[in-house]
């Protein structure tokens, strides 16, 4: 456990690991990965996340089943979109070896955290004032729900990083979740937003490989580019 490193060091180095041992984690490490997933922030400071923490072996092979059904999708998709050009083929072609290996394998982690959202209450549409459109705010609302999750996510891939442990964001099982969701319970209102296997690393951290901050960035107006 290295949960001593800084927290640049830990958004340098988190990558995406999808191979890991099967090993156990001891539950009170999930504890503080989950504890670091609450400190995130969160719209309207609702809180609404939920996460289901899967390690029955029985239910990880059913949850890995749904997870490979939705990625024979994904590699169709990946196939059609082709190479992203920022990739040479062979870091290509390592990102996508790294990724079928998880399709076959995701039953094999330890623990697969789900992490899942409520849905914020919203006010009734008489209660609006006419100048303020419903259908625009339920609009925003959808378009913003990410904002309440994905934070904490983030903090699930640097505390596990802190922690030693690997651990990856995938969603592929979106394009099933209703199979998901009727295997772990999850009632109909309630979204999953990842999947995340947790376990003991079989990859190496870091350096990460990433565009640079002058191609991503402008100063002030779009194409205005920001000097580093």
């Amino acid at each position: 456990m290295t949960d001593d490193i800084t927290l640049f060091e830990a958004m340098h180095s988190a990558r995406s690991i999808r191979k890991l041992s099967a090993d156990p984690v001891p539950d009170a490490l999930i504890t503080r990965v989950l504890e670091a997933a609450t400190q995130a922030p969160s719209g309207g400071n609702a809180q609404d996340w939920v996460f289901i923490v899967v390690r029955d072996p029985e239910l990880r092979s059913k949850v890995g089943a749904v997870y490979r059904k939705g990625s024979d999708i994904a590699a169709k998709v990946y196939a059609a979109r082709g190479r992203p050009v920022h990739l040479s083929e062979r870091q290509y072609q390592r990102f996508m070896t790294s990724g079928q290996w998880l399709w076959d394998h995701l039953a094999e982690a330890p623990v697969i955290l789900v992490v899942c959202l409520k849905p914020r209450a919203q006010p009734p549409r008489n209660k609006l004032p006419p100048e303020v459109s419903y259908d625009a705010e339920m609009a925003y609302a959808d378009r913003i729900r990410g904002a309440s999750i994905y934070p904490a996510v983030q903090n699930i891939l640097l505390a596990c990083r802190a922690l030693g442990l690997g651990t990856v964001l995938t969603t592929n099982h979106l394009r099933c979740e209703n199979e998901l969701k009727a295997l772990l319970g999850i009632p109909d209102e309630v979204a999953t937003f990842a999947l995340m296997p947790i376990g003991w690393p079989l990859q190496n951290f870091g350096p990460l490989t990433r565009k640079p901050v002058r191609e991503v960035a402008f100063a002030d107006r779009w194409g205005d580019a920001w000097a580093d």
